[in-house]
């Protein structure tokens, strides 16, 4: 299959191409002069990663590395052992990296491209519906620390992205609804035929064999994509628009529950729960009217996304949401909607309004 090619446009342009049975199309994205590639992978993958192997070994000399599961990835022991890896290899700066797993190894090998010579080429083959709609494309690479998620990191844009469908057709039914925190998310900050096909069907949107998904992947990429070659930098946008914060909409929350969680919690579960959270927050601030911020529970809902959480108590959140990248010295920042599609900052919310929220989000509000 041919597949769609998205182009994404800026100082560092490069295509996102999405369809079925794609591997034979990476070395088309990894362009001329590469001698060595370094395929950074997801350890449980290995049976999948064949078929990107078969592609790459005719024409490179292939370093494979196996990575730890999930954000045990995203650390810098990690990253040093590839490090080290790339330097016993003897890899250039003409050489790339191919990141082939989740959300976490498309993070830590763009996080190791990206400081290894001070910048090699990476390609990113997504393989779960989260990496494809969120992690892979934009240009932000990452590692945890103790302190929180992804405080350590740097912008390194990829020579290309490539989306297989096909991957979806193997990823545990967990992973994939966990996913769709990230495709609904879209639909409320940018483009509401997402939430349309997500209500009128979410059987047939978490099908991975039929044709709603693909539009929905597509849609969510297409949202991301603008937003980014908007604000690659998370600069701000214009007009009071966020700019790209606005791709983390309800991540306030959800990296303080991931945290709390010690980073067992599927991301785009978090997400779900923090995009419900900061719609009431907005409701309470009165920027949001209620049946839109209801609406995030039902979207969020039909797919079998959590949309409530009790495990930790307000303050210790709270304390965790000081931390985050958003926030300005001791002022909370949030993304919050205006209305679908009108994102905007909410900069030092009231406390009130932060526990009441807090309320709602473990049930015991409203």
């Amino acid at each position: 299959m041919s597949g769609t090619v998205l182009h994404v446009g800026g100082a560092s342009p490069y295509d996102v191409v999405i369809g079925r049975g794609l591997a034979d199309r990476l070395p088309s994205l990894l362009g001329d002069g590469v001698q060595r590639v370094a395929l950074l992978h997801a350890a449980e993958l290995g049976e999948l990663v064949q078929s990107v192997l078969e592609v790459l070994r005719p024409s490179y000399d292939v370093l494979a590395l196996g990575l730890p599961s999930g954000e045990q990835a995203k650390s810098a022991d990690v990253a040093f052992q590839c490090w080290e890896a790339l330097g016993e290899a003897g890899f250039t700066r003409s050489d790339a990296v191919v990141t082939f797993g989740g959300g976490a190894t498309t993070d830590l090998g763009g996080f190791v491209a990206a400081t290894w010579l001070r910048g090699v080429k990476v390609v990113h083959v997504p393989t779960t519906l989260l990496a494809m709609v969120d992690a892979a494309v934009g240009g932000k690479t990452g590692i945890n620390t103790g302190a929180g998620k992804n405080l350590v990191g740097s912008f390194h844009e990829p020579a290309g992205v490539l989306v297989d469908l096909d991957t979806l057709l193997t990823l545990p039914r967990d992973e994939l609804v966990a996913g769709m925190g990230e495709v609904v998310k879209c639909g409320f900050i940018a483009d509401p035929v997402i939430l349309d096909l997500v209500e009128k069907d979410p059987e047939a949107a978490t099908d991975p064999a039929g044709p709603v998904l693909p539009e929905l992947v597509e849609r969510s990429i297409k949202v991301k994509i603008d937003v980014v070659v908007a604000d690659l930098k998370e600069t701000g946008g214009s007009d009071g628009h966020p700019g790209r914060e606005t791709l983390n909409y309800g991540h306030t929350m959800a990296h303080a529950i991931e945290r709390a969680e010690g980073y067992t919690m599927r991301h785009g579960e978090a997400v779900a729960i923090g995009c419900c959270y900061v719609a009431e927050l907005a409701r309470l601030e009165g920027h949001l009217d209620d049946a839109t911020a209801a609406r995030h529970a039902r979207a969020f809902g039909a797919v079998g996304l959590p949309t409530t959480y009790d495990g930790t108590g307000f303050d210790e959140l709270l304390a965790a949401m000081r931390v985050d990248k958003k926030a300005r010295g001791n002022t909370l920042r949030f993304v919050v909607l205006d209305d679908i599609g009108k994102p905007v900052v909410l900069a030092g919310p009231s406390e009130e309004n932060l526990r009441a929220a807090y309320d709602v989000m473990t049930g015991a509000g409203r």
